[in-house]
């Protein structure tokens, strides 16, 4: 459920306008945030990568529990590919900068997924939801 959670709390942060239409007055607390995005990002990338690794390893589930597998490597893929984007600027300074061809691939690979970051903020709020329901309904 936690992992739910924090993917729509990605996804919000991914599309910040979509929340700006509901609630005008979230503008300050998106303000507070800003300067935190790429710890963020980098901290959510990390967890997603490690997501994709866990599911990987554990594929044996997919033949009992297919729908909470899928759900899972989705969830991590999302993750990983927002938190990327979101941290990029953080992943640059400490990964990248110590290799020229490494900060190359790493623009090209932002700049491939960057236009698509409205639609994997959505896609992030949506299997939120879908891991908290189904969280509930496997759990509970």
């Amino acid at each position: 459920m936690f992992y739910g959670i924090s993917l729509v709390i990605l996804g919000i942060l991914a599309v910040p306008s979509l929340l700006l239409s509901k609630k005008p007055n979230a503008q300050e607390l998106l303000d507070k945030i800003t300067p935190y995005q790429g710890w963020i990002g980098l901290g959510f990338c990390i967890w997603g990568i490690w997501g994709i690794i866990s599911a990987i390893l554990n594929i044996g589930i997919l033949s009992t529990w297919p729908i909470w597998w899928i759900t899972w490597i989705g969830v991590s893929v999302v993750t990983a590919v927002l938190g990327f984007l979101l941290g990029y600027g953080m992943i640059q300074t400490l990964l990248l900068s110590k290799n020229e061809e490494a900060m190359k691939k790493g623009e090209q690979l932002r700049a491939k997924l960057a236009p698509l970051q409205g639609k994997f903020g959505i896609a992030a709020i949506i299997l939120g939801v879908w891991a908290i329901i189904s969280s509930i309904m496997f759990l509970g």
